[in-house]
């Protein structure tokens, strides 16, 4: 009789489900704060775009939309009522009339920097049940797990979608 070997041990598969367990985790955790924050009381969906557009600021409209994985008119009502809080803020892009860049305002700035605050708040509560050493260590793997994700291309800008180029008396420069 033959003994049966133990299938090995999936390292890269234990880490991928505690990542999305810890991810799972964090939308419970922020939708919780959502309420206890001063209003306006924004959905998970709107503060996305926020982080993103606050992250590229600039952004095609177009861009978003790819980033996002979300239908156009979705977006358009996200960006809709981000606007009607006076949070972003749409412009003409200067080298296509069909297209629309995004930015946040400073009121939408300050209150994203308000909700990251509260959640690092949060966060800094349960690493405090942590040693130093396991501290440490997730961070470490955190750093490494964020570059590996932003170097996605599905989490990248496509050429394309870079905010145009605009020339000024110093030269070339991003839009802003």
């Amino acid at each position: 009789m033959t003994d049966r070997i133990p299938p090995a041990h999936d390292d890269l598969r234990d880490a991928a489900r505690q990542a999305c367990s810890i991810a799972e985790l964090f939308d419970v955790l922020w939708e919780q704060d959502r309420n206890e924050g001063p209003p306006p009381y924004i959905p998970v969906s709107q503060v996305r775009v926020m982080s993103i557009v606050g992250r590229e600021d600039g952004i095609r409209m177009r861009a978003l939309t790819r980033l996002l994985g979300a239908a156009r008119p979705s977006v358009c009502r996200l960006v809709d009522r981000l606007q009607a809080l006076g949070f972003v803020e749409r412009r003409p892009c200067p080298d296509s009339g069909r297209e629309v860049l995004l930015t946040l305002t400073g009121a939408g700035r300050r209150h994203l920097e308000q909700l990251r605050g509260r959640r690092e708040d949060l966060l800094l509560q349960a690493l405090g049940a942590m040693t130093d050493r396991q501290r440490t260590a997730m961070t470490d793997g955190l750093a490494s797990l964020e570059h590996a994700l932003t170097d996605q291309p599905a989490l990248r800008l496509a050429p394309d979608d870079a905010p145009p180029l605009v020339v000024t008396p110093a030269g070339f420069e991003q839009s802003a």
